[in-house]
Parts: structure tokens; sequence; C-alpha cells
């Protein structure tokens, strides 16, 4: 990650490099835009670098339906505040930042493929081969890759394979996760934040990012489910065996709890959203009947008024929305077919996971342990940036940083890749990470 003051031109250790090392992310949605800035203060006892929160900005974004831009100018005032504020409070000026895709309706694909090695040493060409036969069956006409990943390999009828380089077989087979949006969309989010004189230094999935920073090792390895509802979009990651094995994404969001409640209630939308933070549940209360409270309507020639309404009336509208966001999600797990093998778990984030009651009604409908999830795993978070908003933008950086400390520099995805192959070196790096660090 750049700044404006620069670097110093001494290499050093790994971990010398490592303490000096600053990452940025961006995370802009439909009702808020997050910037995160991280340094690396040391090394866990793992070997994974320890990160420290030393700038944060979260600003309410206007421009942007669910998670595309709609104006450019707004959305980019928006990005403009956030990373502003986070540059303030870390005392620097960024030039490149790290960016969460959470537009583009993306779409995952996970297929195989298998090529002959004449029982025979397999090496990196055979390695190469086979990816790039499973990769072409994922290929969606008219949009670009914006993630790619081995997931597992085989030889002959062995099956879930780490490295097969160095076995003998008569066939490798390669099993390849790809995710594809269109292109269009990306192009305006990256034009946005080049209009405030940054540099995208790498693009990584929202869920995904979401996903590493709210879970532990051991989860997505024994498996788990993140579900991060913001205010446009609720995406789905599912996480099997270590690694990302699918990831989905719904235009519903916690916005749209938002407009029913000022609908239902006929007030504006910042007076739903305020009864909906501070009284808003999922689950009724037992004093819900007798409890009231103040909604703001408005009348004729724009004259405000102030009535008392029942509580349980502001749960009756809350409820079916989240449900019909949790039950959608629910449907698109079971139907992508990973639900058996992605354990119990069942982790919630987002700006709007903090809802009363969410995590217990999202645990009924999952049939699923939930719990909340936070960034991990990160010193110098506050209560301002220690929920789930900021989510995305924890997993940007940590990604980074792992990233980072097992290659000693940042290997950036590309967005749109080549029709052929990827090098080898790099296909086992994207997987190796994953295996490794998650």
């Amino acid at each position: 990650m750049q700044t404006g003051q620069g670097r110093g031109s001494a290499r050093g250790s790994r971990r010398a490099i490592q303490r000096q090392a600053i990452y940025a992310g961006l995370d802009l949605g439909t009702t808020k835009a997050a910037c995160l800035i991280a340094q690396v203060d040391g090394v866990n006892p793992d070997g994974s670098p320890l990160l420290r929160v030393i700038g944060s900005g979260l600003t309410a974004s206007r421009g942007v339906r669910a998670g595309a831009i709609i104006d450019l100018d707004a959305a980019e005032d928006a990005v403009r505040s956030a990373v502003a504020q986070a540059e303030g409070q870390a005392g620097l000026t960024l030039q490149s930042i790290i960016l969460a895709l959470n537009c583009a309706n993306p779409e995952s694909h996970c297929g195989g493929a298998e090529v002959p090695v004449a029982g025979r040493e397999i090496d990196e060409r055979d390695v190469r081969n086979a990816v790039a036969a499973a990769r072409a069956k994922c290929s969606v006409r008219g949009a670009d890759i914006m993630f790619s990943a081995p997931v597992s390999y085989a030889v002959d009828h062995t099956h879930d394979i780490l490295d097969p380089r160095g076995m003998i077989g008569s066939r490798l087979g390669a099993r390849v996760l790809v995710v594809s949006a269109m292109r269009g969309p990306i192009e305006n989010l990256e034009l946005c934040v080049q209009r405030c004189h940054l540099d995208v230094q790498d693009r990584v999935l929202s869920g995904l990012a979401s996903g590493i920073a709210t879970t532990v090792p051991d989860e997505r390895k024994l498996g788990t489910v993140v579900v991060d509802i913001g205010g446009g979009t609720t995406s789905l990651t599912v996480f099997a065996q270590g690694q990302m094995i699918h990831t989905d994404r719904i235009a519903l969001g916690g916005n749209h709890i938002t407009t029913d409640v000022a609908r239902g209630l006929s007030t504006t939308v910042s007076q739903a959203e305020r009864l909906k933070t501070l009284y808003g549940s999922v689950i009724p209360g037992a004093h819900d009947e007798r409890d009231t409270i103040v909604v703001t309507r408005v009348g004729e020639n724009d004259a405000y008024s102030h009535i008392k309404a029942p509580r349980k009336s502001l749960t009756s509208i809350i409820r079916p929305r989240a449900e019909e966001i949790l039950e959608i999600v629910r449907d698109r797990l079971v139907n992508c077919g990973y639900d058996k093998i992605s354990g119990r778990g069942l982790v919630i984030t987002g700006g709007s996971a903090p809802l009363n009651g969410l995590r217990e009604l999202a645990s009924q409908i999952f049939g699923r342990q939930a719990r909340l999830g936070r960034p991990l795993r990160m010193s110098g978070l506050t209560e301002a940036n220690n929920g789930g908003a900021f989510a995305a933008c924890a997993g940007l950086v940590l990604r980074a940083a792992l990233e980072a400390n097992r290659t000693g520099a940042p290997e950036v995805l590309p967005l749109e890749e080549p029709v052929a192959p990827w090098p080898v070196k790099k296909l086992f790096g994207v997987s190796r990470w994953i295996k490794e660090r998650f």
C-alpha cells in the first residue's frame, strides 16, 4: 500500500518489511461508504501478521443502488468523505486502495475437468492444463472473471488432493471455483475511486472479505456460511475445507426494511431508519402491546405531526422483510447444493446485522447455530469500527497482509483473466494461500 509519506529504500528482512506495511480498504455500498487503514504491528504466534487499525472513516452513501453506481458525482463525494476521515485519523495520504466488489450480479460456478497424464509423474504443465480445462467449463458469455481459484484435484480415483505435483497417475482432474460478473458496473466503481486520485491496488469479492474478517480458520475448515446483510444487498459466502467454495448475492438488504417502515408508518426515511435502529426488532417483546413509540408523520403542506404508535406495529413491519431476506438466502444455499457440506455454522454480519433478534431468527430459518460476525484478529478497533459495517474493509486489509506475509509482496488477482491458462505459480499461490491461511 503506497501512501503520500513515501517508502523507505532499505529492504531489510521480511518481518522488517511487514512492520512498515500499511493497507487500506474501501467498501462502497448502497447506504454507507467505509474506509479502514491498518498497519502491520508485529507477528502473531502462528506467524501471521498482527494488524493495528490506525484510521477509519464511515459516511452515508448516495448514488449507489444494489451495489452499483447510479450517480457518479454523489458516489465520489461519499468515497472522498470516508477516505478523508480515515486519512485524518491515520495522519497520512493514501495513493492506492483495496476495493471491495459487491456489484455486477456476480455468479459462482464450480466446474471440473480431467486431462491424461500417461502414468507418469505429474508436473506443473499437467496441473496448468487441468485447471485451464476446468475454467473453460465455467466461462460465461458476456461476463468477466472476478475470482478464480482451484478447489481440489484428483488423481485417478483419489479425490480431494491439495497438491498433485510429483504424484503418479493416468488421469489428473481439477475442480475450480470461478466467480464471474458483468464488467460495466465494476469499471464505474473503479472510475469513481480513480476520480478521488486513488489507484486500485486490488479487488476482492466483498463476501470473501467479510468471511476472512469474521471467521477463524477452524470455522472455515469445518464449514460455515457467512451472510453479509448490507443496505441494498445481501451476500452469501460458503466455506468448507478451509476455503471459499461458493458465493451469491441478492438485491435486498436493510434499506428495504427501512423503506417498509417509512411506508407502513407514513414517516420519512430518516425517521424510519432511526425507529428501526432504536426500537426495531424481529422478535415480539413481552411488552410490545403497551410500549409505544413516537412517530413523526408528514401531513399537508409538509407540516409534521407526532403520534404515538404501539411498538408491535414496528415489529410487524420489520419481521416479514427480514424473514424474506433470510429465506431467499437459505433457499440459494440449498439450491447450490452446499448446504450439507458447509457444516452447522452461520455468521451474520454487515451493517444491518445488529437488528435486535436477527441472529435468533436466522438460526431458526437456517437451522444452524448463528452468531454475529465482527472483525477479528485486529487491534486498535473501537466501538465505532468494530461492527459488521466494517467487516468487508477489515477483510480487505487482512487478506492483503496475509498474502504479503506469505510471498513477501502482495499478489494482485486480475479482474479480467486472459483466455490462455494462468501460470501454474499463480494458481498454486492462490490455492495455497487459501489452504494455509484459511
